[in-house]
């Protein structure tokens, strides 16, 4: 029995068994499953994902032909053939094709998205950190996403997520790379995607402040000295007035 068989009567008899006895009707919530279709990058290579009531089962690794499991005891409840999933995608894309002729449907707009690049934790030279590049607003799920340090491309500690499905209907993907900051390294997360006119880069670099220089120093020393001088000859002079007005209420004495 396949996952999304053993998933749906698993759901009709746990229904059943929490109705009331008798002749009443049977009112399931809903059985969601359903198999979502993506391609997730320019070449050949991309994704069949299967999904019940939202949630991500499994997905097929199209280049090497295997399904990956989001959770491995999920492999136990059931099972999938890769080639099925070539197959349901061989003929989605030959139904679409029929649909868009026969109702002269136009290709869906393809949205802008949106590309954020920002470290997992506070930046410290020397300590190993995580940049994280969130590409929000997907639609079509079609996209690439590279990592680039001095202008270089970058493939050794990057991973990325799986399409993440948004109630909007569009998708969220996220890429990380792993890295040690130093002063003399920037990056830059480069974006491709049918809505954009061009590659996006999106650039970082840590925020180091600039050293001060002998002259600023000097500067900064001798306001430091000026106004500690200030406040000493303030001080002083508050403490002589004191001392004179104490002195002459002694003198005057009660009336």
């Amino acid at each position: 029995m396949t996952l999304n068989g053993a998933l749906i009567w698993g759901t009709l008899t746990l229904t059943t068994m929490m109705s009331p006895c008798g002749g009443e009707d049977i009112e399931a919530d809903h059985v969601a499953a359903y198999g979502a279709e993506f391609f997730q990058s320019y070449g050949d290579s991309g994704q069949f994902i299967e999904e019940f009531d939202g949630d991500e089962l499994f997905y097929v690794d199209l280049e090497k032909k295997e399904t990956v499991w989001w959770l491995p005891v999920f492999s136990e409840f059931g099972g999938f053939d890769p080639q099925g999933a070539l197959r349901n995608i061989a003929i989605s894309k030959h139904n679409l094709g029929i649909m868009s002729t026969l109702y002269n449907s136009t290709a869906a707009t393809n949205e802008v998205p949106e590309v954020t690049v920002f470290p997992k934790s506070p930046v410290t030279l020397g300590q190993p950190n995580t940049l994280i590049c969130a590409v929000d607003n997907i639609f079509p799920p079609v996209v690439n996403i590279t990592w680039l340090s001095n202008g270089q491309s970058v493939t050794k500690g990057v991973s990325e997520t799986n399409f993440l499905a948004k109630n909007d209907d569009s998708f969220l993907k996220i890429s990380y790379l792993t890295f040690l900051p130093s002063e003399d390294e920037v990056y830059d997360c480069r974006v491709e995607h049918w809505g954009l006119d061009g590659p996006l880069l999106r650039h970082w670099e840590p925020d180091v402040p600039a050293p001060m220089s002998e002259l600023t120093e000097t500067v900064v020393c001798a306001l430091g000295l000026a106004v500690g001088l200030v406040g000493i000859v303030v001080g002083t002079v508050f403490i002589i007035q004191g001392l004179r007005s104490g002195g002459a209420s002694r003198q005057q004495g009660p009336l």
